[in-house]
């Protein structure tokens, strides 16, 4: 015999009564099987609001009717499905059992009070009528049905809202009914009888409860709880979307996954499924096809010793100090029996005897019960200041790791704090030993969703992930993200998954909600209609902190780099191609890189000079080896590089300029490049790494441009006076050709950190001379490389070369 239970969600409406009418027939057609039915999805929600006074005493009626309204519905559904259905029949049942509900909770509303007794009766309507339900819808099928009553078969032990089934007593009542071998068994779940044959309900999840107990008492070779999940996770995945389906568990390890928060089964259900050695299946009733999980004796199927990750909200903390914990051997039994006396379970228990301090969790909703009873219980020594007040902290949670022998595995715990310390979150109390299958940790409950996701990655996700936030899509932007969609497999291959979060230009924003899916940014962007600044900005990033998040600033903006500490001590990663705030003040400079280090976290910004020229980690990787700069000269701009090479081959300057803004190597307004303000600024950052503490003042400009040259506000204007400087420009040129020299546009840093920019003439033996096109050249002259320098030459302009160096640096992030 194979024992099937379909909890609310499999009984939702009349489709899915249907569908587990047709499961049932399908598990008959193999073997005997016998079905446990919880109440329709919500039903006991509403019975247990109207009892609890949630609602108005006015509405308590419409309450009632919504519900009554909720099965009336469904058999009428069920009819315009199953046309032979005895609609009349439950019609009159279900009229019946709200004629005699109401009757009740007016008397309670009457009263104003519903004793315990009255209160089960009352909870326990969706069940009965469940089961009558599919009675009929199973008869029109021709099926043979025997109903079991389990007030007159399951002996309760216990109170009226949370019993326990006596199995031995209750088994042999069972054996007294006489059931066809071709019967389908019925029985309500939740419910069963005390010794007065009063009706009891069996508590949280006591459907479930209920068919592990029927599953024994008819020596069921198996038992298959059916839901609306494909079966048990490694973690909720409401919460990580990357939790992955487990095949089989061990009945110890369900035990505590439950225990601490999952939402499989109560440990109470799998208690009777164990001592009898039953396997269970958890289902899903939306998934047939799935095989689902097995809870068993032995788990041998999963490699994995570890299970999930899981977590209970709502907990409080008690923390007991002072000298008389000393003496904790009269300390510790009185809380315990103080607690189990009023019926309060501990959650989590720990001790330190050298801070005379004890640390116990409860849930939330039983802080009061607890605190009145242990100021009662130790009034005494609170009186005489042998224990101090009782601390209390609130909105906590506890973080459990859940696996077979865990306790004997070296690496877990330090897993675990190693995760939650990169993601900045303190653990308040842990728990290990206490339990062979579980490490508890207990944390504030507002870092829980980011700790379990964190955990979770740690043990069973292998992927590299990068949380992304672009702010910047013009040409460098929009070539990054072009990159990544063309670099797919490859980093599908090395396990690396770039997870965008947002895309955001000066006015918009596009949310792309931890998606991975950028084919179609562009539309989605123009279709956004998110505005961005900076309030929302920094309001996004607090909420959006996970352990790899990254800001990518693609912009030129000065406000948004004045941002960057702000983005660190929010534990975001800056990959950056904006100069600004390297080259801002000396002191902002400084304390980017503080904030960086305090909170480990990486500043990159290779792009800054040369593009996507390694120059910035090389001269770092130089410095670090303990060499010394002794000089540095080199051509910093790929648009001054291209243009000075044109001047060479003969072109005007004017045209020269204008091909190379064409070619998107210029600024907007060439005029920025022309003034040298740009290789200043890269010389200047080149000047800071290694060591030199000066600002852009200090650098020294020879600009191309005379000082009486119009700044003009518009760039065909620039052009017109760019034009009167053709000639000029055209003698230099050739009076330096005629000697053998070139005209190059050079930065260099001399021994003693003066820094300065010019036009200078180069002759063949210079390692610049050759160098034009866009191409940017460093000399490096070292310790170590003299007299012949360290050379870096490539391309240093343009938006592909530039993304690509965005793009390492934000994999560099990994790292």
């Amino acid at each position: 015999m194979k024992l099937l239970k379909f909890g609310g969600t499999s009984l939702a409406n009349a489709e899915k009564f249907l569908c587990v009418a047709n499961i049932i027939k399908q598990k008959k057609d193999v073997e005997q099987i016998a079905v446990v039915l919880s109440a329709p999805a919500n039903v006991t929600n509403y019975l247990v609001t109207i009892i609890e006074k949630k609602i108005q005493n006015n509405k308590i009626l419409e309450t009632i009717n919504l519900v009554e309204n909720i099965f009336v519905e469904l058999i009428n559904n069920i009819l315009k499905i199953q046309s032979d259905f005895n609609y009349q029949k439950i019609e009159t049942i279900i009229k019946k059992e709200f004629d005699e509900l109401k009757s009740i909770i007016h008397g309670v509303v009457l009263l104003k009070q519903c004793p315990d007794s009255i209160r089960a009766i009352i909870i326990s309507r969706g069940e009965i009528l469940s089961v009558f339900i599919m009675k009929s819808i199973l008869e029109c099928k021709n099926h043979s049905v025997t109903l079991i009553d389990p007030i007159e078969n399951f002996l309760s032990i216990g109170n009226y809202l949370d019993s326990t089934v006596d199995i031995p007593e209750s088994k042999k009542r069972i054996n007294k009914i006489k059931i066809d071998k071709n019967d389908i068994i019925l029985m309500p779940g939740f419910i069963a009888g005390n010794e007065e044959k009063e009706l009891v309900v069996l508590g949280r999840n006591g459907s479930d409860y209920s068919a592990a107990v029927l599953a024994s008492c008819l020596n069921a070779h198996s038992c298959e709880i059916w839901t609306d999940v494909d079966g048990v996770f490694t973690a909720d995945p409401r919460i990580v979307s990357n939790a992955r389906l487990l095949k089989s568990i061990s009945y110890q390890e369900a035990m505590e996954l439950s225990y601490f928060g999952a939402k499989v089964l109560h440990p109470r259900t799998i208690e009777p499924i164990s001592q009898f050695k039953i396997p269970c299946f958890i289902k899903n009733t939306n998934n047939v096809e799935s095989d689902g999980t097995l809870i068993c004796e032995k788990n041998n199927s999963e490699k994995n010793f570890l299970k999930g990750v899981t977590h209970l909200d709502n907990i409080v903390m008690f923390n007991v100090s002072g000298t008389s914990i000393k003496y904790v051997g009269n300390i510790i039994p009185r809380i315990f029996t103080t607690l189990s006396r009023n019926n309060i379970k501990i959650i989590l228990f720990t001790q330190s005897s050298s801070e005379n301090k004890i640390i116990f969790c409860i849930m939330n909703n039983e802080m009061d019960k607890v605190l009145s009873s242990l100021n009662k219980e130790f009034q005494l020594e609170l009186k005489d200041k042998l224990l101090n007040s009782f601390q209390i902290t609130n909105n906590l949670s506890i973080l459990s790791v859940i696996g077979s022998n865990i306790y004997q595995k070296h690496n877990v715990a330090s897993k675990i704090f190693s995760s939650l310390g990169e993601g900045n979150i303190n653990i308040l109390a842990v728990a290990q030993g206490s339990s062979e299958h579980s490490i508890s940790l207990v944390i504030e409950k507002k870092y829980i969703l980011k700790a379990v996701q964190k955990v979770h990655d740690a043990f069973f996700y292998n992927k590299k992930i990068i949380y992304a936030f672009l702010i910047g899509i013009g040409g460098i932007g929009s070539e990054l993200l072009a990159q990544i969609l063309k670099q797919k497999q490859y980093l599908d291959e090395k396990n690396i998954i770039i997870k965008f979060l947002a895309i955001a230009n000066s006015k918009k924003i596009l949310i792309l909600e931890n998606t991975t899916k950028l084919c179609n940014w562009k539309n989605d962007f123009k279709q956004s209609n998110e505005t961005f600044n900076l309030k929302f900005l920094n309001k996004f990033i607090k909420k959006n902190h996970f352990s790899n998040s990254v800001i990518i600033d693609c912009t030129s903006d000065q406000y948004l780099s004045e941002q960057y500490v702000n983005f660190l001590e929010n534990n975001f990663h800056v990959v950056t191609s904006n100069k600004k705030a390297n080259t801002s003040k000396f002191s902002y400079y400084k304390n980017i890189r503080h904030t960086a280090y305090k909170n480990n976290k990486k500043f990159l910004y290779e792009t800054n000079v040369g593009a996507g020229l390694p120059v910035i980690e090389t001269l770092q990787k130089l410095f670090q080896t303990g060499d010394n700069l002794i000089r540095f000269k080199g051509i910093l701009s790929g648009s001054l590089s291209f243009i000075f090479g044109k001047l060479e081959e003969g072109v005007l300057l004017s045209q020269a300029t204008r091909e190379a803004k064409e070619l998107g190597f210029t600024e907007p307004n060439p005029y920025d490049d022309l003034s040298g303000i740009d290789v200043a600024r890269k010389l200047l950052i080149l000047a800071r790494e290694v060591g030199y503490e000066i600002e852009l003042k200090d650098i020294k400009i020879e600009p191309i441009l005379p000082i009486d040259f119009k700044k003009c506000n518009s760039v065909n204007e620039f052009f017109l006076q760019l034009k009167k400087l053709d000639t000029f420009f055209l003698n230099r040129i050739n009076k330096a050709h005629n000697i053998g020299n070139v005209l190059r546009f050079v930065g260099t840093i001399e021994n003693k950190g003066e820094c300065y920019v010019k036009i200078e003439e180069i002759n063949i033996n210079d390692p610049l001379y050759k160098v034009k096109n866009g191409e940017n050249a460093l000399a490096f002259y070292t310790n170590y490389y003299q007299p012949i320098p360290l050379v870096l030459r490539g391309y240093g302009a343009g938006n592909k070369v530039t993304a690509s160096g965005v793009f390492s640096d934000l994999l560099r992030t990994l790292s």
